[in-house]
């Protein structure tokens, strides 16, 4: 596990990848490249656990870090992903310090958190005898929270033991009542709300999708530490340009 020392460095770009297509293929694939962590999506994909376990060991062998979206905070989804050796959560839909809290929670052990002892598969995926993951990795599990209100903003970014926070500008400008629209004023003056309050707390903050280098550059000026994308768009992207080259 080494995202959360990536993390830790100061000044240090980091990427990610959002993995829609729910497949090891891709999976495998996008961590092969060098990217430093990839989000395996079980809010909006249609991943099953089956499958989340097998684009889990997808990464194996690389220094992809795999990160796990669930669909909401009950503590059980983040119990599942990190038993099934994920290195860490990124959470959706927070809108309080109680709920980042407890989050947070969900991805330790007791006595700072209430996470249940389960490393029956985790361990293989991490190369230790059973009883050998609690210690070794007790402090490696990453927990990182997607800004997606308003209300977010202060809630995740004055708690402890957050890792890091990426803007979710669909969601947000959406819970501003300007959904996509990214020019308006409302968005703007939220993103800049979080991009102070993530300078004050020192919490890494991601941003994207960074379509091409120079918006990628344009967010790490402006004090972003991480950059992503998804999957699914860069495909689409792809392809469409193979198609235009026939028309």
């Amino acid at each position: 596990m080494k995202l959360k020392d990536k993390l830790a460095e100061p000044g240090r770009r980091l990427s990610m990848e959002g993995c829609i297509i729910s497949s090891p293929v891709a999976v495998q694939a996008v961590a092969s490249t060098g990217v430093d962590a990839l989000m395996l999506d079980l809010e909006h994909a249609p991943t099953d656990p089956a499958q989340l376990h097998a684009c889990i060991m997808a990464a194996q062998g690389t220094d992809c870090g795999v990160l796990v979206r669930p669909p909401d905070h009950a503590p059980a989804h983040a119990k599942l992903a990190l038993d099934l050796g994920a290195e860490g959560m990124l959470f959706p839909l927070v809108r309080s310090a109680e709920e980042v809290a407890a989050c947070i929670a969900a991805t330790r052990y007791p006595p700072d958190g209430i996470r249940g002892w389960g490393a029956f598969v985790a361990h293989s995926r991490w190369g230790v005898a059973p009883m050998d993951y609690l210690p070794a990795f007790r402090d490696r599990i990453v927990c990182g929270f997607l800004i997606e209100t308003v209300e977010a903003i202060d809630a995740i970014l004055a708690v402890p033991g957050v890792d890091f926070a990426f803007v979710a500008p669909f969601d947000l400008s959406t819970s501003l009542g300007v959904s996509g629209q990214f020019d308006a004023p409302e968005f703007r003056n939220a993103v800049a709300r979080i991009e102070a309050a993530a300078a004050r707390a020192g919490v890494p903050l991601g941003g994207g999708p960074a379509a091409n280098r120079a918006e990628a550059e344009a967010l790490f000026a402006r004090g972003y530490r991480m950059v992503g994308g998804f999957d699914i768009f860069q495909l689409k992207r792809a392809v469409s340009e193979m198609v235009s080259w026939t028309r």
